[in-house]
């Protein structure tokens, strides 16, 4: 019997080969090498016939040079954080892809001479918010948060309820972050209630400014009280308050969640948001306020450190000045529509044998956003099993699992996408 190594195809034949010329360009020669060393060894091992080398490294080739994988997101949440949270809208895609290349990001093209860094990005949050004397970018909310507390409050004190030190997911606390910053925390009040009595008290010549946090992801109900940007304004301190959810103006459907708008006509000096929340954009720290305080916030050190990148001023522009993102058209989708549409799904699945049924669901805002909304929507639900499967997918399918069915829940979902869900259960229930 001949030596199995003889009959182990070159690499180099295998990558001349014509079924590997796209995924090369697409992928990169190394990592389809190395996927054709994979694919050696098998041959070597017995596991593989020599003729099927070239079409059996294209199997086993990812779909992109990225680690990241495509997610529908059927869970009901719209700001999952678990997948990014605000998926971006076509423009703000379109945004990007351009941003991609080689831009204008720092250039007047008409004078030929450097131009202000995010201009059309900062001049369409402006736009949004005319309260704000003026605006800043940085990378998140955290990053916003530092700025603040490092440029205004480094040495001195932060004014801040005890029941407004949050902790948010992965373990990160707001003390820790502030406190990070050389700036001390003079906490007011107890878990539940706070006065502006407390405040006034707390406020004196150590003071950096006085802060109020949306505790943006659970509710103190029953004996309770805090105070009001409006009152808090009266102190001889500026007022920063983190909304967190990014929402820039009051939302009829999300009545008791802070916007920027209405903190900056109550007095508020400052106010810090997220980009990739309620607002639907990229990723970002978002700062408007006085002139003055946004002036002095821009022109610290810090600054540079957490200024955003063009792909995210591309992006936060387009989601700004565009169409409506998809995270405000899934929080506006009628019940009624996304029941029709989860009854189209069922009944397509019933003509393929898979038995499934619409059932009336229960969304959420998520991400740090609304916290005790529901929001009334609809699902396909399907024995629990079909949740790994889907899963498994390409493109995954995000669902949940809630007496013992996989609930695929339609508000965070595309309507356009109705037919790649469908699709995919019918893979899994082959």
């Amino acid at each position: 019997m001949s030596d199995v190594r003889r009959r182990v195809p070159r690499t180099d034949i295998v990558l001349a080969d014509p079924l590997l010329v796209e995924p090369i360009q697409r992928l990169g020669r190394a990592r389809v090498k190395a996927a054709v060393l994979a694919t050696q060894q098998h041959v070597r091992d017995g596991r593989l016939d020599p003729a099927d080398a070239a079409p059996a490294t294209l199997a086993a080739l990812p779909v992109g040079a990225c680690s990241l994988s495509e997610v529908l997101n059927a869970s009901g949440v719209i700001l999952h954080t678990n997948l990014g949270r605000a998926p971006l809208s076509t423009a703000a895609r379109e945004a990007i892809a351009v941003a991609a290349g080689t831009t204008d990001v720092e250039l007047d093209l008409a004078s030929g001479k450097r131009g202000r860094r995010g201009r059309g990005a900062l001049a369409a949050l402006a736009a949004k918010v005319p309260d704000a004397g003026s605006v800043l970018v940085v990378n998140n909310g955290a990053a916003a948060l530092v700025l603040v507390a490092t440029a205004l409050a480094a040495g001195r004190e932060i004014v801040v309820a005890r029941g407004e030190l949050v902790e948010i997911g992965d373990g990160f606390r707001l003390p820790d972050l502030l406190i990070s910053t050389g700036a001390r925390l003079r906490e007011v009040g107890t878990t539940n209630r706070v006065t502006l009595a407390d405040y006034e008290a707390a406020v004196g010549p150590r003071t950096g400014f006085v802060l109020k946090v949306h505790p943006s992801n659970f509710l103190v109900t029953g004996f309770t009280a805090s105070v009001p940007v409006s009152e808090l304004a009266r102190l001889p301190a500026p007022v920063v308050v983190d909304i967190g959810s990014g929402l820039l103006a009051p939302h009829s459907l999300l009545p008791a969640e802070p916007d920027a708008a209405s903190a900056l006509r109550n007095g508020a000096a400052l106010v810090t948001a997220s980009g990739d929340k309620l607002l639907g954009g990229p990723q970002a720290g978002l700062l408007l306020g006085t002139a003055d305080v946004v002036t002095a916030l821009r022109r610290h050190p810090l600054a540079r450190a957490l200024r955003v990148d063009k792909l995210t001023l591309a992006a936060l522009e387009a989601t700004l000045a565009g169409p409506q993102p998809p995270t405000a058209a899934a929080i506006a989708a009628e019940p009624s529509a996304l029941r029709a549409r989860a009854e189209r799904i069922v009944l397509s699945l019933a003509e393929a044998g898979i038995a499934a049924t619409a059932v009336d669901s229960d969304a959420v805002v998520g991400g740090g956003g609304a916290p005790g909304v529901v929001l009334p929507s609809a699902a396909v639900a399907l024995p629990a099993a079909y949740a790994e499967r889907l899963r498994q997918a390409r493109p995954a399918v995000l669902g949940r699992v809630e007496r013992d069915r996989c609930l695929l829940d339609l508000r965070a979902l595309p309507p356009a996408d109705d037919e790649r869900l469908l699709a995919a259960v019918l893979a899994a229930g082959a």
